[in-house]
Order: structure tokens, then sequence, then C-alpha cells
């Protein structure tokens, strides 16, 4: 079984009034007509008179050509061949696996040996630790400062947009890691949809809204915009939230390098739905303060995913415009701090967040 699941396909929906505050580059396209089978599915958005063509990596290719290819997002799958993109005229072409999916392959197995078994049980928290702040380090300095704290802050949007961004994911996702350490970055509230392996609800809805497992998947309710590619993700919510400025140096490039070090060191942690979780969402969703490089989050954020919780993300990275709602919320900076509307338990301690959302959200407990 490989790491991650996803098989690639590259779009991007839009629904079918032109949204307000759509970027330049996403208007003036040719008319593509709605259909009934576009508005049936749950998430599923529709296409707007502009959607007639897909963007990829600053290009445009026509619908017609819609394709699924590979990419470093994909993992294997011995009944689909490899596939590569034709930028210039959105044809696709078979070719052999690429280098990342066939380490995610040989990785995984490995994970799974030296993971830390039932993730309910007692920890060595010394050790969890040490392997979360390592995971940090190889990060730095990505995902701990948003952009409002630096002389651009004047080009960035502080305020949330008016309805929260949809994020479908899953924590040990190097590539979903990339958008996270995005959105931290500009300073976004967020809803997360983790979709572990084996996951009971969020890789349906998923295959429902996009067509294919694949991670991570963006959809923002505010333009009517969703859209898979960790790198197309980035550049649309810089140029939508960051008003068109780029991401920070490195931020994209530095994934195929350092981007796996958490997910090797936390041994695959966040990857894999416990056997356990209820399989009933709460009634209401959960609320976590954080902020993606912050080694005590990361692993509230693991437990998350494993129980297939979905939660709204309120970043606070250094700088954060949100660090006022924090302290009214805690009397802290500190990070992570937890919130459950459905109990009205609220922690700051990452131990007693963990032992609380095992105890609560197992399937024994119902």
């Amino acid at each position: 079984m490989s790491l991650l699941s996803l098989t690639c396909c590259q779009s991007i929906y839009f629904s079918t009034s032109p949204p307000q505050n759509v970027p330049a580059k996403f208007k003036n396209f040719p008319l593509f007509p709605t259909t009934s089978s576009t508005r049936a599915a749950t998430l599923k958005f529709r296409f707007s008179p502009f959607s007639q063509r897909l963007f990829r990596n600053g290009n445009w290719v026509s619908y017609r050509n819609r394709f699924h290819a590979k990419s470093a997002d994909s993992e294997p799958n011995a009944n689909q061949p490899s596939t590569q993109v034709s930028q210039e005229n959105g044809t696709v072409s078979n070719s052999s696996g690429n280098p990342s999916t066939s380490f995610l392959s040989f990785l995984c197995p490995l994970l799974k040996l030296f993971s830390g078994g039932d993730p309910s049980q007692e920890r060595n928290y010394s050790l969890e630790l040490a392997t979360s702040s390592l995971s940090t380090l190889a990060r730095l300095p990505w995902g701990s400062k948003a952009l409002s704290d630096n002389l651009y802050s004047e080009e960035i949007t502080t305020l949330d947009p008016p309805m929260r961004l949809q994020l479908f994911e899953f924590e040990a996702c190097p590539f979903c890691r990339r958008v996270r350490e995005a959105m931290t970055e500009l300073d976004l509230s967020v809803e997360v949809y983790p979709c572990p392996k084996g996951s009971l609800r969020h890789r349906e809805m998923v295959r429902r809204s996009g067509g294919k497992e694949q991670f991570p998947f963006l959809i923002d309710p505010n333009t009517g915009i969703s859209l898979y590619e960790s790198g197309d993700i980035v550049n649309y919510l810089f140029q939508q939230y960051g008003k068109g400025r780029s991401p920070s140096t490195g931020l994209l490039e530095s994934t195929l390098f350092t981007g796996w070090m958490p997910t090797i060191l936390r041994a695959g942690r966040g990857m894999t739905l416990w056997e356990k979780a209820r399989q009933d969402p709460p009634p209401k969703k959960l609320e976590l303060f954080s902020y993606e490089n912050n080694a005590y989050a990361r692993i509230v954020r693991e437990a998350l995913c494993e129980l297939e919780l979905a939660y709204i993300l309120h970043n606070v990275g250094e700088g954060s415009m949100r660090t006022k709602l924090l302290l009214d919320a805690s009397q802290s900076k500190e990070v992570p701090y937890f919130i459950d509307p459905n109990t009205g338990a609220q922690f700051g301690d990452y131990k007693k967040i963990l032992s609380y959302l095992f105890q609560t959200y197992s399937a024994a407990t119902v």
C-alpha cells in the first residue's frame, strides 16, 4: 500500500454565475454550458460561463482536452499507466512512473513498520516531541509566520474571505503540507476535511466533487473554484488572497527536498484512519488554533486526521491578525488551543487534547 492516495486530475471548476473578486487571469474565457450532472453531487461546483479552459501551472488548455495526469502528489496505480502532460497542447502521453511515487511506494511499508502503533495508547511524549521538533527544523522557515508581519504587509489581505476555504488533505502528505504552509503565511482560516487512508467520509466527498481521489483538494466557495495540485493551489491562494504576490522564496521548491522529512520523522502519523474511530461525525466542527510548523500542534493535527474529524483551522503564525482571537479564547498566545463546541471542552495542552480526542471520538464511546 502506498503512502499517498492520489490519482491526479488537474482541473478547476467554477460556479454558474460569475463570482466576485476573481483574478484577472481567470476571466474572459469562452462559454461552457452547465449540465444537470454537475449540479447533482454534494459539494460539486457547477461550471461558469468562463470555465471552458483548465488552468495548469500558469497555462490554459482547452476543456475538451481534459486530462488525468500523474504528479508528485499522486500514488502509483497498478491499473493505470503513468502520464505526462504537454503544457503546450494539453495532450497526454504515457511514461514510466516518476521518482516521487516510486519513493513513496518504498517508504510506506517502512513507515508502517516503525510507526508508534495504536495512536490512542500511552505514548513516549519525549520521543513524540523530539521527532516533531526535528520536523519543524526541517521545514524552517516556512509555515511559521504570517506575511502580514513583514515589510510587505500592505500587499496582503489579512481578513478572512466571507466564506471559509475548504481543504481536503491528510497530515502526512508533503504536498498537503505545502498548502497548509501557504495558508499560514497568508493568515487564512480554513475548514479542514482530513482524508486518511481508509477514510469513511471525506475521500468520497472528493471523488464526487472532483472526480478522483487526489490530495490536496481545495474548494473556494467565494469564487466557485475548486482545484487539485498543490503548486497550483498555492499559486491561486497567493494570487487571490495575497494580491498577486508570489509564494515566499523556496516554499514550493523545498517540498521536494525537505517536505518529506516530517512524514519520515513522524513515522507516518496522520496517514491512516484509526480502526476504532467513530463513523458518524460530530454535529459541529471542532476548532483548532495552530500554525503549520508548530511541533505541538502537528501532533494534534495528526490525531484529528487519524480520527477523520473535520475542523476549523485558525492559523495564528507569528504576526497573525488572529492572535487577539486566541488571546480572548485562552488568555495565552500558545498553540495548539482546541475547542469542541459539541461538548464545551477547551484545552491548551497537547497531551490533554490527544487524550480527549481518542476518548470522546472512539467508536466504543458511542
